[in-house]
């Protein structure tokens, strides 16, 4: 009989506990997607997104859409071992694994950032996936969280105040900051129409300059990096200011998966609480307008 309404956590937890009590041995061969997802009462979809979870905490291998998955052999790794992803910088990283987020049949991604600008340039292979008729997620939910116009930011910033005095490098951010936040928007908007699918795209203003940018993925996924500070110069409004500031599409992405061990499940854990707190309580709605 199955079981509906259960998400891709809910298999993947289920699949994850049959694996450590050595129901599932190594080298054992799973089900069948589709098997699976009659058991469990889930879409296909669910179902891969389960195995690819687990396939990220090296619990299994070969997973694919062509034949059934095997359970992974020891890797050697404690329970606190980490998953087995190197660091990579933002604009390396992030876009492969938001591409994966999209197999499952909801996507969800939470993002801090300073511009977005990294994932609306990570969002694009999904989105030229859907369009080619390659995946369609049935829903996608997007958040994120960006530092409020009305803020002194701490960077960018002149690194002289009166070198600055008609504000051009906090303007510069700001049109940076409404631009890329509408087209990620529009982009993802624009499936409803073509493709059918439901999609949320949300925006809320922090009352400060976030030192780090992380992103969630569809709850099981976190990613997160340093904002490292740099003094540069730049031209802004044919004025060349020297200035502090991050490049972000370089900062090293930390990798951490819920059930790859006690340390990389409780980052996650506490970076989605993280996350819904500011959402919930000090952020606030976000006009992404120009000017």
């Amino acid at each position: 009989m199955k079981r509906p309404h259960r998400s891709h956590h809910e298999v993947a937890d289920e699949l994850r506990a049959r694996i450590r009590s050595g129901s599932l041995r190594p080298g054992q061969r799973m089900p069948t997607q589709a098997e699976l997802a009659d058991e469990f009462g889930v879409e296909r979809g669910a179902v891969r997104e389960a195995l690819r979870t687990l396939q990220g905490e090296n619990l299994l291998a070969n997973v694919s859409k062509g034949s059934p998955a095997t359970v992974a052999e020891p890797s050697g790794q404690g329970a606190s071992g980490p998953c087995g992803v190197k660091p990579q910088p933002t604009m390396v990283g992030l876009a492969p694994r938001v591409t994966a987020a999209f197999e499952a049949p909801h996507v969800e991604i939470d993002a801090l950032c300073l511009t977005s600008v990294s994932l609306t340039m990570a969002i694009g292979e999904p989105l030229r996936q859907i369009h080619a008729g390659e995946r369609k997620p049935a829903k996608v939910t997007v958040r994120v969280l960006l530092p409020s116009r009305s803020i002194d930011l701490a960077f960018p910033a002149p690194v002289d105040s009166g070198d600055d005095e008609d504000g051009h490098v906090h303007r510069n951010w700001l049109d940076q900051r409404n631009a890329q936040g509408q087209v990620l928007r529009h982009n993802l908007l624009a499936l409803r129409a073509s493709h059918g699918i439901d999609v949320q795209v949300s925006f809320r203003a922090l009352p400060f300059t976030p030192p780090v940018k992380l992103y969630l993925l569809n709850g099981s996924e976190a990613l997160f990096a340093y904002y490292t500070l740099a003094r540069q110069s730049e031209e802004i409004d044919h004025e060349y200011l020297e200035m502090y500031d991050a490049q972000g599409a370089q900062s090293m992405l930390f990798p951490f998966h819920q059930g790859a061990g006690l340390r990389d499940t409780t980052f996650v854990e506490q970076s989605r609480l993280w996350f819904n707190a500011l959402w919930d309580t000090i952020s606030q709605d976000l006009e992404l307008a120009q000017g």
